[in-house]
């Protein structure tokens, strides 16, 4: 029913990094009233958090922008092929600052819960400092890495010493020179700092749990006459991402180890790979690596001896090459990660047998040995996908919590609606594809944008989906992660797309793996059957739509979306 209580807003979105900023524009066309909240002080999300030095996308430039302001890749150039945190940042501001989406973001404002009410059909947001604002719908656009995984060590609060955390760097800037230094975590963070703290610290002491395969990125300056190509180029090179299983600009190279069996040939396309940088290793070189063991197994192996040749010191390189399948943890780009370790000032401690503490002076390990430091730095990573709306005290229909709903079982369909949380939408939150954002976060926008068109224009009140709906992704999700060769080793390595690297976090696979395309899909079949699978209501006094079948005449099956895309 439509409330009988006027709400303050539209919409309301929490969040302002690029899903808050693409969904408070989307609300505008379609001329909702919104205000977005944001914990930081400026826009970014994620990317005004994390500051710490050597901060870049791991996505390249041409990629890493918003699609939906075709005005404004002519009035931006990024300057290098990995776009810095500080740049990302003020290419964020241009784009609120463009549209004047400033206005509408209250800024230091942490949202402590999001209650719905089941007889006004109206959401109440509520601050950290207690004031409440109503909503008809609730954006969730907080994220897939925005809740910081805290220092789980016994000892922080005897340490006489500075830390800080990669997640939650300060403003001000801080000062390495001449001191003794300690990084704990080796993940994509660790990966991006270690090499910049290498060259000013006194002493550069990594603690590492388990190694990565760290790809080498490749970065280099944009000048003028690539930049004026990439503008040429744009829209073809979003087309190809927009069809890409994890939106990136790249080819699948139509090579398996089935049709490439000269082992030489295989190492050649390898080595392609290794030196084209970043994501291509595993994009354009054996289609087969996420599906054939012995494609896995000759990449791991041809990784672990790149790792040996570039580290001098045949231990060092021992304790850096990982064991496990390789993609079985999210594999970072490094700036010259692995000849950090050549430098003298940089040691490498191996705490994958060994618990740390910590005491006044430093950092002591469960077998005695004591390292004392100037500084501490925590580089841990995020309680992933979840964390965000998990810790948020969210309550759907007859009180539900969705933090219990969800430690019972994570659902959703298709990352966007939850069951049971009406006229909330989530944004790049659990279970949407795993891999380059913006190119999800613009099919994932878009499609809210065409939801709430439909509902606004046929004075539909309320949007639920149905458990059948939900049940069906559900099981396409697990049947598209169990087809990888990771979906075990991915909890045994501590990923945190499985959220393996949060301690008493049940183990679920939080994103999609089935690929962008396949996605895209499910959400279009929606559109295109008049959202058949949704629960709407209209107004009090006339009569309610009630839950479509699964499958009608007009609609796919999840088998048939599956095969056709």
């Amino acid at each position: 029913m439509r409330s009988s209580k006027k709400a303050d807003y539209d919409a309301i979105v929490v969040g302002a990094g690029f899903s808050g900023i693409r969904s408070l524009w989307e609300l505008g066309q379609l001329g909702l009233t919104a205000k977005c909240f944001e914990a930081g002080s400026d826009v970014g999300g994620a990317w005004y958090w994390n500051r710490y030095p050597g901060a870049r996308t791991d996505s390249e430039a041409w990629v890493y922008a918003m699609n939906f302001i075709p005005e404004l890749k002519d009035e931006w150039n990024y300057s290098e092929r990995y776009p810095s945190q500080q740049e990302v940042q003020r290419y964020l501001s241009k784009v609120v600052d463009h549209f004047h989406l400033r206005e509408n973001i209250e800024f230091d404002t942490r949202i402590r819960a999001a209650h719905y009410s089941d007889s006004e059909n109206i959401w109440t947001i509520t601050t950290a400092a207690g004031l409440s604002t109503t909503c008809r719908y609730f954006l969730a656009a907080s994220g897939p890495l925005s809740v910081t995984k805290a220092p789980p060590f016994a000892g922080l609060e005897s340490y006489t010493g500075e830390w800080y955390q990669t997640s939650i760097w300060p403003t001000r800037q801080v000062d390495f020179r001449g001191k003794r230094v300690a990084i704990v975590g080796t993940g994509a963070t660790g990966v991006q700092i270690i090499p910049k703290l290498a060259h000013v610290a006194k002493e550069l002491t990594v603690f590492q749990r388990t190694p990565n395969y760290v790809l080498p990125g490749r970065n280099y300056a944009i000048d003028e006459d690539h930049a004026t190509e990439i503008k040429q180029n744009y829209d073809a090179t979003w087309n190809r991402a927009s069809t890409h299983p994890f939106g990136l600009a790249m080819t699948a190279s139509g090579k398996t180890v089935e049709n490439v069996t000269d082992a030489r040939k295989i190492k050649q396309i390898l080595d392609a790979g290794w030196e084209s940088g970043g994501f291509h290793f595993q994009f354009e070189t054996l289609d087969d690596l996420f599906t054939n063991q012995e494609s896995n197994d000759i990449a791991s192996e041809y990784l672990r001896q790149k790792i040996h040749a570039v580290v001098q010191d045949p231990n060092t390189a021992k304790i850096l090459s990982p064991k496990y399948p390789f993609l079985s943890k999210r594999p970072p780009c490094g700036h010259f990660y692995y000849e950090a370790y050549n430098r003298p000032n940089v040691k490498l401690v191996d705490i994958s047998r060994d618990d740390i503490a910590l005491y006044e002076k430093g950092i002591r390990t469960s077998s005695g040995v004591e390292y004392e430091f100037d500084v501490i730095i925590f580089a841990l990573g995020f309680d992933a996908g979840t964390g965000a709306l998990s810790e948020m005290d969210v309550k759907g229909c007859q009180g539900n919590s969705l933090g219990d709903h969800w430690a019972k079982r994570l659902e959703t369909f298709a990352g966007v609606l939850v069951p049971g949380f009406p006229n909330m939408f989530l944004v790049c939150g659990p279970h949407v594809p795993f891999g380059n954002m913006p190119v999800v976060l613009e099919i994932g926008v878009s499609w809210i944008g065409k939801t709430l068109r439909h509902m606004e224009k046929n004075k539909l009140t309320k949007i639920d989906v149905s458990q059948t709906a939900v049940d069906a992704w559900s099981s396409h999700l697990d049947e598209a992660f169990r087809a990888t060769l990771f979906a075990e080793s991915a909890k045994a390595s501590g990923a945190w797309f499985v959220g393996a690297n949060i301690p008493g976090k049940a183990a679920n696979v939080l994103f999609y793996f089935g690929g962008v395309p396949t996605w895209n899909a499910w959400l279009e079949n929606e559109t295109r059957t008049a959202w058949a699978n949704m629960i709407f209501s209209l107004p009090k006094g006339t009569e309610k739509v009630g839950e479509y079948p699964k499958i009608n005449s007009q609609s796919q099956t999840a088998t048939d979306i599956i095969s056709s895309a």
